[in-house]
């Protein structure tokens, strides 16, 4: 669906472009554009390349390992379906620890393995269940304390202090984490009483 989304806007835009006779302008900022992505890739490389080296080295002196038992207790309220010494929690605590990181390129391959254990724990069910939902809700809007991405493209643009973000952030995703939480559990209280009613 999203493919026919991004389609029709491009060829909406084409069609816009050459009946008003601004293709030459169209040429320009595709140019343009492909020119500036290139130089964002590169510099976010090599700030993502030295957070992720971060990253490792706390894997390795277990920083991740103590501060993923430290959500432990706050995982297995937000997520009680989920046994705590099954092999999703911990994938769960991986995505949501590298999500509070900024490493959102990290996270992702967390959150399949996390999703891949839970639907074995529904059953291998096409429906999602609970626990899953929940993630997806906190993965989307997870808090985060050191936003690298949003740091790096900073950095890229020659900003003088590419830091300041890091407040606003921290306060943003908090907003946004404790709303996902707050209305994910609105709508399983939701569907609970319909099934009561049933």
């Amino acid at each position: 669906m999203i493919n026919k989304i991004w389609v029709s806007m491009f060829l909406i835009g084409i069609l816009f472009a050459a009946w008003n006779g601004t293709m030459d302008k169209v040429n320009a900022a595709i140019f343009s554009g492909a020119k500036e992505g290139v130089a964002i890739c590169l510099g976010l490389i090599s700030v993502l390349a030295f957070w992720l080296g971060l990253m490792k080295i706390a894997e390795v002196s277990g920083l991740l390992n103590s501060f993923a038992k430290w959500l432990r207790p706050i995982a297995t309220r937000i997520f009680p379906e989920v046994p705590p010494d099954h092999p999703a929690m911990g994938y769960i605590l991986s995505n949501v620890t590298a999500n509070m990181f900024g490493l959102g390129n990290a996270a992702t391959p967390m959150g399949i393995k996390a999703m891949e254990q839970l639907k074995q724990l529904n059953g291998n069910r096409d429906s999602a269940s609970r626990s899953m939902v929940t993630l997806l809700a906190l993965n989307t809007a997870c808090i985060t304390f050191i936003p690298t991405t949003v740091i790096s493209i900073r950095m890229s643009y020659g900003s003088v202090t590419p830091t300041d973000i890091v407040g606003p952030t921290i306060m943003a995703s908090a907003c946004a984490c404790i709303g996902a939480i707050i209305i994910d559990r609105l709508f399983y209280a939701r569907q609970v009483r319909r099934q009561k009613r049933v």
